[in-house]
């Protein structure tokens, strides 16, 4: 059984009341520049709510040839993925704060100690992607059902100025289930295989 505190966590601080509603209301049409900003980061591959701009190959030899996982690597990798975070929590309405391109407390991702590399295997990064294909078509599953009730949620807080509670679970439990799966097949920083439940945490 995969280990929760093993994966890659992500952690948003989400208000369910007193929610801006103008900005609800527009908010697919407020996220654009931010969301053209982040595609020219990550204009390679597109699944789910995740846009692909990782260095990936360079860390795959890496960890084959050398068992390191290259710092300045995991440092890029690992704020464009909270960066990523922060456009889809603006664009599934789970927060308000228009996406920064710095850090937001509000909103992290947390990537497990891999002790530069040493607590990766070095020939497993050459198959990870395969392994994934079973998360990717449950996370496209995922995806579609999320985006239904994102649109009862954008309906419901423009109107009420609250998001619906019951929508939340599934939204937000998938972003976590895109970024896990994304921690193990393409940033590879961890070995645990993610779970295809949707574990909620934030």
């Amino acid at each position: 059984m995969a280990t929760i505190e093993k994966q890659v966590q992500t952690h948003i601080n989400v208000q369910l009341t007193e929610r801006n509603r103008q900005t609800a209301f527009f908010r697919w049409i407020l996220v654009a520049p931010v969301g053209i900003l982040l595609y020219a980061f990550s204009s390679m591959i597109h699944t789910g709510f995740y846009a692909s701009g990782l260095i990936i190959l360079p860390v795959v030899f890496a960890l084959l040839f050398r068992g390191i996982y290259p710092s300045y690597v995991l440092t890029f990798n690992h704020a464009l993925l909270e960066f990523n975070a922060r456009v889809a929590a603006y664009s599934l309405l789970l927060v308000d704060d228009y996406p920064s391109i710095e850090r937001n407390p509000n909103i992290a991702v947390v990537i497990p100690d891999i002790e530069g590399g040493a607590a990766l295997s070095r020939g497993l990064p050459l198959i990870k992607w395969l392994l994934a294909i079973p998360l990717y078509i449950v996370g496209a599953i995922y995806s579609l059902i999320a985006a239904v009730f994102t649109v009862f949620a954008w309906i419901h807080v423009s109107i009420t100025g609250t998001y619906p509670g019951s929508v939340l679970k599934f939204v937000l439990g998938t972003l976590q289930f895109w970024n896990r799966v994304v921690g193990y097949a393409l940033l590879l920083v961890t070995d645990e295989y993610p779970p295809f439940t949707l574990e909620l945490r934030y």
